[in-house]
């Protein structure tokens, strides 16, 4: 079998990553940037954690590209437009070639405790569901009116087996990641007209901040490494990567599913 040799830098444009300071979004950050793309990231950090993201900008230029973050609340409309409204003027009309939605902030509670104040009330219910789905929904709006957002271009939703599966305290959590992937396959049908392709990845366990957040996550690692064709945990690495792949002209017609980048952990039971 012959092999496929892509040049080093085989994708151009921006993509625009929410959730680009940690985890999943800053090693696609890297990824893409050494891929030939400029990184516009949106991410939430206070002045502590700022040095990370000083890191992250660095590193996109050594790799000669752009580098424009945004701290804002992505799910804040107001903050969303502000950010639209400077792309739109620096950078362009579809200049957008890879939306990345890897929003990990919600309530990890469970749905039923004895003592109400442990339980997830609606308010937090809906904040996770609005910043960890919907949100999605509402950039893919603004970006694509404006005309932000090409033929051809790639939109992906960083999802989790806990979309099927469950976990103790996970539920608001794993109803957002139902409702994001759903998100998905309409938004795949809406676009399709528009050549755009939109998926949800279904990374396997990965040691991340957002994973370090949920109550019992050392179980959940020793569990998914015991069953893990592979023998080890999921990196972001492995998650960009394919991303990377992905976003190549060639693989536009995967369009409407969730993808497993897990080394098989999600089909052993």
């Amino acid at each position: 079998m012959s092999e496929v040799n892509l040049p080093k830098t085989f994708l151009s444009g921006s993509a625009l990553i929410l959730g680009a300071s940690s985890g999943m979004g800053e090693a696609c950050a890297l990824e893409l940037s050494a891929c030939g793309m400029d990184i516009l990231g949106v991410h939430l950090d206070r002045r502590s954690t700022l040095a990370n993201v000083d890191r992250i900008t660095s590193e996109i230029e050594k790799n000669g590209r752009k580098a424009t973050f945004y701290n804002i609340n992505a799910a804040d409309p107001e903050k969303r437009q502000s950010v639209l409204n400077e792309i739109e003027k620096t950078v362009g009309l579809g200049s957008i070639r890879v939306l990345i939605h890897s929003l990990a902030f919600g309530t990890l509670k469970p749905l039923i405790s004895p003592i109400e104040k442990d339980t997830v009330s609606s308010a937090q219910i809906d904040m996770t569901l609005d910043v960890m789905a919907n949100s999605l929904v509402y950039w893919t709006q603004d970006i694509t009116r404006r005309g932000l957002m090409g033929e051809g271009a790639s939109i992906y939703a960083l999802t989790s087996a806990g979309s099927s599966r469950v976990w103790k305290t996970y539920g608001p959590v794993s109803a957002a990641k139902a409702a994001l992937e759903s998100h998905v396959r309409q938004l795949a049908l809406e676009l399709g007209a528009k050549q755009i392709s939109v998926n949800a990845i279904r990374a396997g366990v990965t040691d991340t901040p957002a994973l370090r957040k949920i109550p019992g996550n050392e179980g959940m690692m020793k569990m998914a490494l015991e069953k893990n064709p592979r023998g080890r945990l999921t990196t972001p690495q492995d998650v960009a990567g394919v991303i990377a792949l992905l976003s190549h002209p060639k693989a536009n017609w995967i369009t409407g599913e969730v993808i497993g980048v897990d080394g098989g952990e999600y089909i052993v039971d």
